[in-house]
């Protein structure tokens, strides 16, 4: 099958991109410092990557005939968020290779399908249940008990598509809020931190992990990573080698992330995974500024079939996202020494809006 072959690139050659966000944006230009180029694949038309590629094709993720004269320019694809339907990799990997490769989608872009397959890792995960009514999410909370959290088994981030019940919540209103057919129910998780870990693999099957990050979320949206997590060592390795166990067992190619909680346990704390996302991340922009190599230029380097770099961190990292109106302040922190900028070159700055974001690093090797 033509999609599963991983080439090998020259300077020179195109990478496809399908999204045209800012993650899209930051791989554009973290391959045209390779010598690489990129088209960008998008049905928005202010898309902030299509400001910095040559060739951008505005067009419908439905739209076969759009998709083909894209394949037909680029030499691999890959995606800048998890959300491709399903049809549109399929259509592209008959005619390209795409990585990660797209029945990987299929596993993370459903909630449940991620949750079970993590656990049949032996990786230690919330405790959840499958919901597809009112009746069963009454029988699950009967099971997992309270606080739980629901969610849209697809199509969910930034804390959309999902709603915390607590006890005295009437369950036919929360179902019918959540508007749809098929959810997941997980317990409600008593975590100290939250962390995250940025795995690039290679074609050759290498893996490099990034040092763990710890994360703080306001309004349910990534607003601090700090690097490294204020975790104890061993733990610290115990959270790179699970990011590593499943980018192995997905045989994936390119840069993924592996949300964690850490809770309390009776011998010490524990590692829970909560998600996989199948792609860079938010919690990985500090590697931009704070790391020998980022996490966009290893994902541009394993979908291109070159060597990763091995990551060394430059000192200690804070990103912080702007988001709206934050994006206005962007003066203040160009004063601040040690400090990078990064605005995306969105629209309006709308409330909870990822505009940008800045990263301080102290204490450079």
């Amino acid at each position: 099958m033509i999609g599963s072959r991983r080439p090998t690139l020259k300077p020179g050659g195109t990478i496809g991109i399908l999204g045209g966000g800012q993650l899209g944006r930051m791989l554009v230009l973290a391959a045209a410092r390779l010598g690489l180029k990129c088209q960008v694949f998008s049905p928005d038309p202010d898309s902030p990557a299509f400001d910095v590629v040559q060739n951008a094709t505005c067009a419908e993720y439905a739209d076969v005939e759009a998709l083909e004269l894209f394949a037909a320019d680029v030499d691999v694809i890959t995606y800048e968020f998890e959300n491709v339907p399903a049809a549109t990799a399929m259509i592209l990997a008959a005619r390209r290779p795409v990585l990660p490769d797209h029945r990987i989608l299929e596993t993370v872009q459903d909630r449940l399908l991620e949750k079970k397959f993590v656990a049949g890792l032996g990786i230690g995960t919330t405790a959840y249940a499958d919901v597809a009514s009112a009746q069963r999410l009454r029988e699950a909370i009967d099971v997992i008990g309270l606080p739980a959290v629901i969610k849209t088994r697809r199509f969910g981030y930034d804390g959309k598509g999902q709603a915390i019940i607590r006890a005295g919540d009437d369950l036919d209103q929360v179902w019918d809020d959540l508007g749809t057919k098929s959810a997941i129910v997980e317990t409600f998780v008593p975590f100290e931190r939250e962390i995250s870990v940025i795995a690039a693999r290679g074609v050759d099957g290498r893996v490099e992990c990034f040092d763990v990050t710890e994360n703080e979320h306001h309004d349910h949206i990534l607003k601090y990573s700090r690097a490294p997590a204020a975790i104890p060592d061993a733990l610290a390795v115990q959270a790179r080698d699970t990011a590593e166990k499943i980018a192995v067992a997905l045989d994936y190619i390119g840069v993924l992330a592996v949300e964690m909680f850490v809770v309390p346990g009776a011998s010490g704390p524990m590692l829970l995974v909560n998600e996989v996302a199948p792609r860079v991340h938010n919690s990985g922009h500090w590697t931009l500024d704070g790391a020998s190599v980022s996490q966009f230029e290893q994902h541009i380097r394993a979908v291109a079939g070159w060597p990763l770099g091995k990551p060394v961190r430059q000192g200690s990292a804070v990103m912080t996202n702007l988001i709206g109106k934050d994006v206005l302040d962007y003066g203040r922190w160009l004063t601040v020494p040690g400090t990078a900028v990064h605005i995306y070159g969105k629209g309006p700055p709308l409330p909870g809006r990822k505009m940008g974001h800045v990263t301080e690093v102290k204490g450079r090797d």
